[in-house]
């Protein structure tokens, strides 16, 4: 058989190939000559054919046939077949082929070979692919070489010895006494694999941690980082004029895990790390890696305040370099640690909202989740500027994120009404299509609570909307105010700015334009065709062109507009003594948290929880046919309410402070003569309707628990039994946030055993509000059909100073009346 090409010209004949098909003939060409070689035990071009093969592999064509012919130059005695065997081993081979297991034997031979090189290999390939068993089976020999004063063999065992502690971290005290004279060897190779080494065993064992805390790792650490720095030029390690900066990053690293919550270790590390920055020259890419590093460093640990402004005006340097990764990195860094230092990071606020300006997209959008980070009190009238004229400008991808932003910063730093009004209009008119769902209603309740501002408002309002009714939510928002405040937009008295003189038909026609306009969803027409309803009892001259507008929509196409059309005709029609009472002014709306199982109820501005409490009953009753004109007005008398209740000992009156709010009406259509009889139990609205309450008062008896309270977050439980199923115990989750900053995308998840069945119900909120401002509250319903002891295993996950946290709990301490 003639002699196999070698494989340079393998190589250049395959790049001589035109197609890809072409490419491929040769190669299917070639592996069946390699093929019928394998076949004849061709003992003296095994090897050429293994490196062929090893070529064709890299080029992404399938070599697994070689697996074998690599076990056998292994085990050959000529250098050259060992070296091409080890890499196609190194290759071809991994920890799920059997096959790797047939080199056990081959590789300790080679590790205790007389050969160096050799040596090498072996380790090289054993800290590649070793599996675990052959690292139980060779960590012994690796160990031995570990301790040698080769050089050579121990930078490649140190390196080896990480695999081994990954693969089997059991064995990692094997090599803890190999360890005590690592950082001692001068050479440069030697102590990087150390450095290597000692990070792997730290992160992966707490003991060992403390044990090289208390064995003063860190002033040797510390020293061989000093005589880096100070050392002259050294051209076998000099990388553009630094001294090995490889070896200087990875004892930052080390020295990072080993100060982070360690006072000694920090103190010791504290001058090291301002010479390092201040000494390290920052003109190339490579003065940098080392610089950033170095801050990561100082944030990690517990340094002195001095360093850390240090470290953040390094970061506030990269920001001005001319390489968009460095400044990617810079914001990022920032973002980590504004919560920590924000007055640092404050002095570099110029130079963050410079970076908006900047081409790159990533650099943009780390500018500006920095740049919301930064607003306070003092600079909100300066940042919202910037950041309105960047979501003017910027891409459609950041108009969402950034209008969320400015509407939340507006809403906690505010410095007057007038102040957050204009900006979240602005924010409307620049981007109103890309606003969250919530804005539309948030906005409303600003201007509803903004008593004195009303006629400024729908006056701006009513100039946004003229002739442009592109941006929903705002002509939303103005729809609403010109059919709460109308009155007030004709009469002219905007005391804020020169008042413009408005008809009753002017505004009329602008509702009427948005109700035709082909640029209205749907929900906008709803709005329109509402505040032309409400108009009908703000105005007097145009009441009939009202009806008919009204009357019009009574044959829409769009359901929705149809039934408000239909309703708001009856109104006129049937009940239009009623129609002053339900178009009334809407009171101040105020912003409750939810507590517990307790409901709140917004009732004429003032605030109630659904408890029912004993108070007297009112004097004057309504009579009992505007009872049935309301329940008319319903669809019916078929409703069933559900009255949610909470925990209390008092008596409760039958008709409570919910039947005073609709005047204590009979809505069943009888006589009331006479105030209910008092009695222990919540009573129903609707005393004529078959129901019952949802929850047992013999949830007075059951205490509340704190199930979770860790890093600021406190999760409690007050429970609750169904009176329909004995076998629900209802669990109302209330958690608050005691940090000094909101805990953003929480979301709760539980577990129980097979034996319960659980359900989950919405939460209120996925924002727990910092400083215990508010909460959030959601709703289990756990099915207990044995009467088992109730146990809960809870999953939190939420993002907190720039971070995403998560966490699990077992919550087994529940009170025996929730399940018994």
């Amino acid at each position: 058989m003639p002699a196999p090409i070698r494989l340079r010209e393998l190589i250049r004949t395959i790049r001589t190939a035109r197609t890809q098909a072409e490419e491929r003939e040769m190669i299917q060409k070639e592996c069946a000559a390699i093929r019928s070689s394998f076949r004849e035990e061709d003992n003296t071009y095994r090897c050429r054919n293994v490196a062929k093969l090893l070529y064709m592999h890299m080029l992404g064509y399938p070599a697994h046939f070689g697996q074998l012919e690599c076990l056998k130059l292994i085990a050959s005695q000529k250098f050259t077949d060992k070296r091409i065997g080890y890499l196609g081993a190194m290759l071809l081979l991994d920890e799920r082929q059997d096959v790797h297991l047939l080199m056990t034997n081959c590789i300790k031979n080679d590790l205790n070979h007389s050969t160096q090189y050799v040596q090498g290999l072996a380790l090289c390939t054993l800290g590649c692919m070793g599996s675990s068993e052959m690292c139980r089976d060779l960590a012994g020999e690796v160990e031995k070489l570990l301790k040698t004063s080769n050089s050579y063999l121990r930078k490649k065992a140190a390196l080896c010895a990480v695999h081994v502690i990954r693969k089997v971290p059991e064995l990692m005290e094997m090599f803890l006494p190999a360890t005590k004279n690592l950082l001692n060897e001068k050479n440069h190779g030697v102590l990087h694999t150390s450095v290597v080494l000692l990070t792997e065993m730290c992160e992966r064992s707490p003991d060992m941690l403390a044990h090289f805390r208390k064995v003063s790792l860190v002033p040797q650490l510390v020293r061989i980082l000093k005589n880096l720095i100070m050392s002259g030029y050294s051209p076998e390690h000099d990388v553009s004029g630094i001294s090995d900066p490889f070896l200087q990053v990875r004892i930052l690293r080390l020295l990072r895990i080993l100060g982070r919550n360690d006072d000694d270790s920090s103190e010791a590390m504290n001058d090291i790390l301002a010479q390092v920055a201040t000494n390290t020259e920052t003109s190339k890419n490579v003065g940098n890696a080392i610089l950033y590093e170095t801050v990561l460093t100082i944030m990690d640990i517990k340094s002195e305040s001095g360093l850390r402004v240090l470290a953040i005006n390094i970061l506030g340097r990269f920001l001005l370099n001319n390489d968009k990764n460095i400044r990617y990195v810079a914001l990022t860094s920032l973002l980590k640690t504004v919560q920590t230092d924000h007055n640092a990071v404050q002095r570099h606020r110029s130079t963050i909202v410079d970076c908006l300006k900047d081409l790159d997209v990533s650099i943009k959008r780390r500018a500006m989740e920095l740049s919301f980070a930064l607003v306070n009190g003092n600079n909100v009238r300066g940042m919202m500027k910037e950041l309105l004229y960047f979501l003017d400008s910027c891409e459609p991808e950041f108009k969402a994120d950034c209008a969320s932003g400015i509407f939340l910063a507006a809403e906690k730093y505010a410095p007057s009404k007038r102040w957050h009004i204009d900006t979240i209009m602005r924010v409307l008119t620049t981007a109103g299509s890309y606003v969250r769902d919530d804005a539309v209603p948030n906005l409303i309740q600003l201007i509803t609570n903004s008593v004195e501002m009303h006629a400024y408002t729908v006056q701006r309002l009513y100039k946004a909307i003229l002739g442009d009714y592109s941006q929903q939510p705002l002509v939303q928002v103005a729809s609403w105010c010109i059919g709460e405040y109308g009155d007030l937009l004709v009469s002219g008295q905007c005391e804020e700015e020169e008042p413009i003189q408005v008809t009753e038909d002017e505004v009329l026609d602008i509702l009427e334009s948005v109700l035709i306009s082909n640029m209205s969803a749907s929900v906008t027409r709803g709005y329109a065709l509402t505040a032309i309803m409400k108009l009908s009892t703000r105005f007097t001259c145009t009441v009939n062109r009202i009806k008919k507008v009204v009357s019009i929509y009574g044959s829409s196409i769009d359901v929705e507009l149809q039934q408000r059309a239909v309703e708001y005709n009856a109104l006129f029609k049937k009940y239009d003594h009623m129609r002053p009472a339900l178009l009334e002014r809407m009171p101040v709306m105020e912003k409750v948290t939810t507590n517990g199982p307790t409901e709140i109820v917004q009732t004429n501005g003032e605030t109630e929880p659904a408890v029912l409490e004993t108070k007297p009953p009112p004097s004057g009753l309504q009579p009992a046919s505007e009872a049935n004109d309301l329940l008319d007005l319903l669809g019916g008398s078929d409703i069933t309410p559900v009255i949610p209740t909470a925990p209390t000992s008092k008596p409760a009156f039958a008709g409570g402070e919910l039947l005073d709010l609709l005047g204590d009406l009979n809505l069943t259509g009888s006589p009331v003569s006479a105030p209910a009889p008092q009695i222990a139990q919540p009573p129903f609205l609707l005393d004529g309707l078959p129901s019952q309450p949802l929850f047992n008062d013999i949830a007075a008896g059951i205490p509340s628990i704190t199930a979770y309270n860790k890093n600021g977050l406190k999760i409690d439980f007050t429970f609750e039994r169904s009176n329909t199923n004995p076998s629900v115990t209802v669990i109302t989750i209330q958690a608050s946030n005691s940090t000094e900053l909101d805990m953003t995308d929480f979301v709760f998840q539980a577990a129980v055993p097979k034996t319960f069945q659980l359900q989950l119900l919405s939460p209120s909120s996925s924002v727990i509000p910092a400083f215990n401002s508010g909460t959030i509250t959601q709703v289990i319903k756990v099915l207990n059909p044995q009467k088992q002891q109730l146990r809960m295993r809870i999953k939190l996950t939420y993002n907190h100073k720039g971070s995403a946290m998560q966490d699990l709990a077992e919550v087994n301490n529940f009170p025996p009346q929730s399940w018994q």
